[in-house]
Parts: structure tokens; C-alpha cells; sequence
């Protein structure tokens, strides 16, 4: 597949970033697209699924081309420990995809070491989803310090989270 879209588990829906995806698929129906769309809508020209086991979703997510998601630690650490720089769209409270903006300020922090490529609007997404399929090179993970010292700092937040939520 070349490119897999996932939305996460939250129970908040994620329409805006399934919607993009969607649209961008109707366009180029020749290339591969699944979305995992959680409690979105279901995507109409790419094909789709709710939800995944977590061990297809790792082999998908090894065998695509571009990886997009969802400003979720988890998510993005996954990417990048599969070798892969993703593309995020963050979550935004304004529209109610989360309860806060702490996806917009986490992946904001994590494109400025360029550890992800991120995108605020449909068209900034088609852009760098366009231009990932064109040169691979710039969706595959670096290997500087500054990365490596950060994607400790990024399980670490994730463990934190995942703890909260299991007090």
C-alpha cells in the first residue's frame, strides 16, 4: 500500500484529516490508500477500516509508503521506530477532535526538530503528500542526537499519558 492514514482510538471523531485523505484518494484512485478512521465517517473512494489489530497495523504501516496520522505520542513513535518521518495533522479542541490542543503544541515541537512533517490545511496536506510520494527519502527517519534524545523525551510523555489514564 502507499499510503496509510490512521486516526487513532479516541472516541472523538476525527472527520477533518479522513475527509482530506478521502478527497485526495478520489483524485488518484491508482494509488493505494487505507484509512483507519476510528469514529469518524467512513472514507467513500479509500478503502477503510475502524479500527485494526495492533499487530496488522504495525506490518501495514511497515509496508506502506507514506505514513499520515493523527498528532497521537503514540502513534508517531510507532513511525518512527518503524524507520518513517510521518505526516501529522494534530488534532484540534476547536473542532472538537480533542479535548485540548496538546496535539498541535506536541507536533509543532516535534517539526522543528523534523522529526515529522506536519500539515494545518488541506492544502499544505496535499502538498506534502504529493511530494512524499514523489521522493520517498523524505518521509524515512533520521538518526541525528537531537532526534534520538527526543524520541526518548516522546516515550517517556507516552508512558506518562498512558499512566494517567490507567490511574
Amino acid at each position: 500500500m502507499r499510503v496509510l492514514t490512521m486516526v487513532g482510538t479516541d472516541h472523538h471523531p476525527f472527520h477533518r484529516l479522513v475527509r482530506w485523505v478521502d478527497e485526495w484518494s478520489r483524485r488518484f484512485p491508482a494509488d493505494d490508500c487505507m484509512i483507519q478512521y476510528g469514529t469518524s465517517m467512513p472514507p467513500r473512494h479509500a478503502r477503510g477500516l475502524a479500527y485494526v489489530e495492533p499487530g496488522e497495523l504495525n506490518t501495514w504501516m511497515d509496508q506502506a509508503q507514506v505514513l499520515v496520522c493523527h498528532g497521537g505520542p503514540t502513534t508517531i513513535v510507532e513511525a518512527r521506530r518503524l524507520g518513517r518521518r510521518p505526516i501529522v495533522v494534530p488534532r484540534r479542541a476547536r473542532w472538537g477532535e480533542h479535548v485540548d490542543d496538546h496535539q498541535y503544541l506536541f507536533t509543532n515541537r516535534l517539526a522543528q526538530t523534523g522529526q515529522v512533517l506536519t500539515a494545518t490545511t488541506q492544502h499544505e496536506f496535499e502538498i506534502l503528500l504529493d511530494a512524499a510520494l514523489a521522493d520517498p527519502a523524505m518521509v524515512r527517519r533520521g538518526d541525528t542526537d537531537d532526534e534520538r534524545q527526543t524520541e526518548a523525551t516522546v516515550q517517556r510523555f507516552g508512558s506518562l499519558v498512558a499512566g494517567l489514564f490507567q490511574a
